[in-house]
This record gives C-alpha cells, structure tokens and sequence, in this order.
C-alpha cells in the first residue's frame, strides 16, 4: 500500500492519496482545489485514479474533486445523502470499494455535517482489521467538528463519537483538519489514534448531555466565505474568490477616531448576535451582519459610503 497525507497549511486541511502498488490504482480523498500537487504524485508514481472522494460537502475549501474526475474518468464518491447538484457514486454505510488488493470502507459518521462519511482502509494480505481511518471532519486530534457547519447535528455527532471510537486501539487517525475554523480545540497534530484519543480527547469523556452542552458553548464565527464555498462545492455555483488568499490592508482605528468618522458612514457590526447583545453592548445606530452571513448579504452595505467595521478581535 502507498499512503500519502498532503498538509495546506494555509486553511489547516488534510487531504490524502491512497494506492496499491500491485495494481497501481490510486484513490485521493478530500482533494483541495489546487490539484497539481495530486498529479505530480499520480505522474511520479504511475498510478492511475480510480476514485475521487470527499468525505462531504465542505463549507471552508472549494473541493478539487469534480476537477479531477473530468481529468481522469475516476468515479466520484460521496455518501449517498449528498445533496449536490452533479452526478456522483452514492455510498452506503459499510459499502466497499476495491482498490488493488485494498478496501475503502464507508461508515457513515453525520454530525458535522449530515452527509459525513469517514473511511476505514483494509489491506487484507496484513490484516483483515481496517489500520486506520480518515475521519473527515467527524473525529480531530483533541476535538470534533463543529455542528453549524451547515445542517450538523450535535445529537449525531455524539453517537459517530462513539461509534469511531469503538474501533480498535490501534487504528491510525488521519482527519481532515488539523487546524482552522472546524473545531475549537484541534491541537495541531495531523493525526492520531482511536486509543489515544478515547484516553485523552477532552470530549470522548463527556456523558451525552455534557457532551452536547459542550459542543454548542463559545463556538467560534463561522468563516466569512462559508457560504461561497458550500454552494460551490454543491454544484449550485461557482465563487472563484471564494478561495481568495489575499486582501488589501485594513486600518484600524481607536474610540476616538470613530467618533470623528464622517456622519454619513455606516458602522458594520460583525459579531454573533449573542456577542451584540452581550456584556460589552454595542455602538449605537451600528448594523449587525455576522461575519459568517456577509457573502449573502453584501446588497444591504452600501457601496457609496465609508464602512466601520466593528469585530471582538483580529486584525
């Protein structure tokens, strides 16, 4: 078997290529959208993509897989309660998929995200035991995906939880992120164990209602391209700035600079609503527009006016 992790430091994903040296058939899982790096793997190696695969429709990096299927005739794989406008295998919870003397496992792990399938990889000629399992955004190092990423589930996401983490102690975890917007409390390590992780991942020790109560409390703003990225990773649209790596400068400014700010500028408020209302209030007459909701409701900030944008933090 060769395996590779491939790291983009940029957005704090992980995506992976899997292949079998006898046959040469390769799959890669979570493909980012910058797809030259796969191909200088494929070309280097000779193999040849069989499958495409996204663990699911992915709310904070446009996917890569579409791309590659045109390129190379490789069958995409999504589990079956994808809802995406394009052609796609449906896969159901515990269906295989042969690669070579390989076997891509779905198990359907909801809670992120509805659609969310990890993948467990067996190579029978060493073990009939899958080795390990890429997680998606279901299990992190130290963490698990955050459920507002788009009809999550936290209910659901506690019994994925535990069902993963019945898997043997031994069994290697590669997730799909290893930093960023996902999870709250990602360590930074690319990768884990199911035995490490039952032991020491602060969540896997919670009863169910603790579990839920954690989840849901002090969860970050979701990203301000969210909604750009999902719908273009749905097939609904296609965003290209909604990867975007730069922006022109942004000057900050202190209480007294805004109160000489010009009469007809609009202050811009984009906290979380609970963040508005909460202990440290809010300017008056200021607009609120979570940062998460911008892209959908750029036509109310006016175009012809100075903007004041008011945030907890960052720069």
């Amino acid at each position: 078997m060769y395996f590779k992790q491939i790291l983009d430091e940029r957005c704090g994903c992980a995506s992976y290529l899997i292949a079998s040296r006898r046959s040469l058939e390769a799959a890669i899982v979570d493909p980012a959208i910058d797809i030259e790096q796969y191909e200088g793997l494929l070309r280097e190696r000779k193999f040849r993509l069989r499958y495409v695969m996204d663990t699911h429709v992915h709310a904070d990096h446009v996917s890569g897989a579409r791309t590659l299927r045109a390129k190379h005739g490789a069958e995409l794989c999504l589990h079956e309660s994808a809802r995406v406008a394009y052609p796609f295998r449906p896969l159901k919870d515990g269906e295989e998929l042969p690669l070579g003397q390989l076997r891509l496992r779905a198990l359907h792990t909801p809670g992120h995200r509805p659609e969310l399938m990890s993948i467990l990889i067996v190579n029978p000629p060493r073990s009939p035991e899958p080795s390990m399992v890429l997680t998606g955004d279901s299990l992190l190092v130290g963490d698990v995906g955050r459920p507002d990423f788009g009809g999550g589930d936290p209910a659901a996401q506690f019994e994925s939880l535990s069902r993963l983490l019945r898997l043997p102690d031994w069994v290697a975890v590669f997730p799909g992120h290893f930093e960023g917007p996902c999870g709250k409390g990602m360590c930074g390590r690319p990768s884990t164990t199911i035995g490490f992780e039952r032991l020491y991942n602060p969540l896997a020790r919670l009863d169910r209602a603790r579990f839920l109560a954690t989840l849901t409390d002090g969860i970050p703003a979701r990203p301000l391209n969210m909604t750009a990225i999902e719908a273009t990773n749905r097939g609904l649209a296609d965003m290209p700035w909604a990867m975007l790596r730069g922006s022109p400068p942004v000057r900050e400014i202190d209480v007294e600079a805004l109160e000489r700010r010009p009469p007809e500028a609009v202050v811009l408020d984009v906290r979380e609503p609970e963040e508005f209302a909460g202990e440290l209030g809010h300017i008056q007459g200021s607009v609120l527009i979570p940062l998460w909701q911008l892209p959908s409701r750029l036509a109310e900030v006016p175009r012809d006016k100075a903007v004041v944008a008011v945030c907890r933090s960052g720069g």
